[in-house]
């Protein structure tokens, strides 16, 4: 028999969906992460494993500055996340992606662990700032991926960030123009489906973070990308959504375009007020 009070009903019917929750968040991560290795595992992908010097063509360069005035965000985080990006970019600087190759960014890198000297730095989960070893790596996640897409390379897995946490302080790239990270199933693969070899490029100086995308052949076009359908919808149960798409666009030398295509298409739910509210005279 269902309870006649609705409080004890609606206690009652909630507390094995928290407990679930609960649950899911402890152990989801877990399951994903021995999926992820077993699939890795059997793949007949190859990685790209070899670094090597620098190739003889610049295709693309980017640069993102290490530190951001964050409200409510330590400082010691984004030092923190100095040497994580330092100890990240030990294994992709330079890094070879032949013909028929893959580059896995936790191939790569491995495991962000205190034990291999990663340090606790910034995390977003679930729309949320946290703490946590290796935090920060999604800033170069964030680099590598707006440079591929101004190549010939293809991204074969990308998971774009499900909340916008800050607003468009100061933002220079579309948005949508990242990829987050998660060891080790929350991934940036990219594919290397052209006859030449390329080359990433990454490295730290004082004040930024900065990458090139190499090739050992000169390049037939440049690459640029350009937002369309960018949107900011009011949802009905009261909050804010984001939407838009990304373009990469193929220009030969005389400047037209060659070809385009969709390289990226973006959801995700505001985490702030996006719009200035009306001001009244008094």
């Amino acid at each position: 028999m269902l309870p006649n009070n609705p409080a004890i009903s609606e206690n009652l019917y909630r507390a094995p969906q928290n407990q679930w929750r609960r649950w899911r968040r402890r152990f989801g991560p877990l399951f994903f992460r021995l999926k992820r290795s077993l699939e890795n595992r059997l793949t007949s992908r190859k990685w790209a494993k070899k670094q090597a010097p620098d190739l003889e063509f610049c295709c693309f360069e980017h640069a993102t500055p290490l530190f951001r005035p964050l409200k409510n965000v330590d400082q010691y985080l984004q030092v923190n996340k100095v040497t994580n990006l330092t100890l990240a970019a030990r294994h992709i600087d330079g890094l070879l992606i032949r013909h028929g190759e893959t580059f896995s960014f936790w191939t790569c890198v491995g495991r962000p662990s205190a034990s291999r000297g990663f340090l606790e730095g910034l995390i977003l989960r679930n729309g949320q700032i946290g703490k946590g070893a290796g935090g920060g790596l999604c800033q170069m996640g964030n680099l590598l991926f707006w440079m591929v897409i101004h190549s010939p390379l293809t991204v074969t897995e990308r998971w774009r960030h499900s909340f916008d946490v800050f607003p468009d302080v100061n933002r220079t790239l579309p948005f949508g123009s990242g990829a987050t990270l998660a060891w080790n199933y929350i991934d940036l693969q990219i594919r290397n489906d052209t006859s030449c070899d390329w080359q990433l490029k990454v490295w730290l100086d004082e004040t930024h973070l900065r990458g090139q995308v190499r090739s050992a052949q000169a390049p037939a076009v440049q690459y640029e990308v350009v937002e369309q359908g960018h949107i900011i919808r009011a949802e009905p149960f009261g909050g804010y959504s984001r939407h838009n798409r990304l373009i990469q666009r193929a220009i030969l030398p005389d400047g037209k375009i060659q070809s385009e295509k969709s390289v990226a298409e973006n959801h995700a739910w505001l985490m702030y007020q996006p719009f200035i509210p009306n001001r009244v005279e008094e």
